[in-house]
């Protein structure tokens, strides 16, 4: 058995309209990376042109790499940092006051590595309320981080994250619970 690249490279895993929006994007998407940091209404505004739903003061880095932004939703004040990148080939939700930090990786995309075509497969995220995808962590395919759970920094899920636990390593263990206390005044 061998893998059949001729066929894999044939293969046009979007139809036509995702391939104009993909390609107006690529156009646009300067004028979002451009744009002067503190412009968050303008970063959002460029991504709800395309079909994003993004929450009311969400905060979006300019440096952030948004691959399909119709496949993006975002809570109210929910944050994605410097040079994260939202590969979001299947949808991404991102819940309200989430963090997404800088050099984090959300990956919605993988490939079917059984079949000898290797189709693409668009698989989800969710990111729920409250959770903190810390510093260069990894978020696979599938994968859903549960409210108020924390995936330390350089983690990497491989296995839905229950809501307010601590994970870290690779691949991914729980290690706390994650206990909020009053904030310091």
């Amino acid at each position: 058995m061998k893998l059949d690249i001729a066929r894999a490279r044939a293969n046009r895993p979007y139809t036509k309209a995702e391939y104009a929006g993909r390609l107006a994007w690529a156009i646009v998407r300067p004028l979002f990376r451009l744009s002067p940091k503190p412009c968050h209404g303008w970063r959002r505004m460029l991504l709800r042109a395309f079909g994003a739903r993004i929450g009311r003061d969400a905060r979006i880095d300019p440096s952030a790499r948004i691959t399909i932004p119709w496949n993006l939703a975002m809570g109210a004040q929910a944050s994605i940092g410097e040079c994260a990148w939202i590969y979001n080939l299947g949808p991404v939700t991102i819940g309200e006051r989430a963090t997404v930090s800088h050099l984090a990786h959300l990956c919605a995309g993988t490939h079917d590595y059984e079949n000898a075509a290797l189709p693409l497969l668009r698989m989800g995220i969710v990111i729920g309320d409250d959770a903190w995808i810390c510093t260069e962590a990894f978020v696979g395919p599938g994968m859903s981080v549960g409210n108020g759970a924390v995936v330390a920094a350089r983690a990497v899920t491989v296995r839905p994250v229950p809501a307010w636990t601590v994970v870290a390593g690779n691949p991914a263990r729980a290690i706390k619970t994650r206990v909020l206390r009053e904030a310091d005044t």
